[in-house]
């Protein structure tokens, strides 16, 4: 997402800037992203970014690999996330769920939740089918559509919200070759349907799907998905597996609910 130019002072728009980044190479994990990849993610200059990467490397936020030249978090963000580890209690809730999901369906499944006009991954849970689609590693983020579970959590959203962070994610989006108009028809699809299909999954061969993990008032707090290979979710399966997702997610959203209610 490309921070707003001319808006606050300068100080405030290098801030904005520094965060784009660190996003963009959040999504890279232990692989780390090119600098070229983080200009096109970003819609900054290449010596903006390349600015921003030294000073960062400098105060520890981000290490480069000096065999790739790749860039990625550094330790020093990875300990300050540590300063709120109790941050999330939705993934202890839904651990039990997330794990009934993959003995009882022999698929993986993941829990997934947004953060601005991201999703982040923050469990998963192998299948026990011997063949495991494990499409995306825990700590993924990925901009809002991208992926069932972004795309619930995109489509949980007022259109007017939607419409803005599609159009905030436009950079990213259109480096990743995902069409911005295609993610907005996706996410009505979702809206309407209740749980998001992808016929073909992040991983070739490959089929998930998503349905919305929501609170008492209509609130979604996250994501819950499967992914598994082609063969095993025929279109004649999506509905007996939706159904089975959305009662763990309905358990998820119930217990979450009492655990605030219990703390107010």
């Amino acid at each position: 997402m490309p921070p707003d130019e001319g808006e606050g002072t300068a100080g405030a728009q290098s801030v904005r800037r520094a965060l784009a980044v660190l996003r963009v190479l959040a999504s890279g994990q232990e692989r780390g992203v090119r600098l070229t990849d983080v200009v096109s993610h970003t819609g900054l200059n290449r010596p903006t970014v390349h600015r921003l990467l030294r000073v960062l490397i400098e105060e520890g936020a981000v290490e480069q690999d000096p065999s790739t030249r790749r860039y990625m978090i550094g330790g020093d963000v990875s300990l300050l996330g540590l300063a709120r580890s109790a941050r999330f209690p939705i993934r202890a809730i839904a651990e039990p769920h997330l794990r009934y999901l993959s003995d009882v369906l022999g698929d993986t499944a993941f829990l997934t939740i947004r953060n601005g006009a991201d999703s982040v991954c923050i469990d998963r849970w192998p299948g026990s089918f011997p063949v495991k689609v494990l499409s995306i590693e825990i700590g993924a983020r990925r901009p809002l559509g991208v992926g069932v579970s972004g795309l619930v959590l995109l489509a949980s959203l007022p259109h007017a919200e939607t419409v803005e962070i599609v159009r905030r994610n436009t950079h990213r989006l259109q480096a990743m070759h995902v069409d911005p108009d295609e993610v907005l028809d996706r996410a009505a699809r979702a809206r309407a349907l209740g749980y998001a299909y992808a016929p073909v999954g992040v991983v070739p061969g490959s089929r998930a799907l998503a349905v919305p993990v929501r609170l008492a008032d209509g609130r979604t707090i996250a994501g819950l998905a499967i992914a598994t290979i082609t063969e095993r979710l025929p279109d004649k399966r999506v509905q007996s597996v939706v159904q089975v997702m959305k009662e763990r997610a309905d358990l998820i959203g119930a217990q979450a609910a009492e655990i605030a209610r219990r703390r107010r």
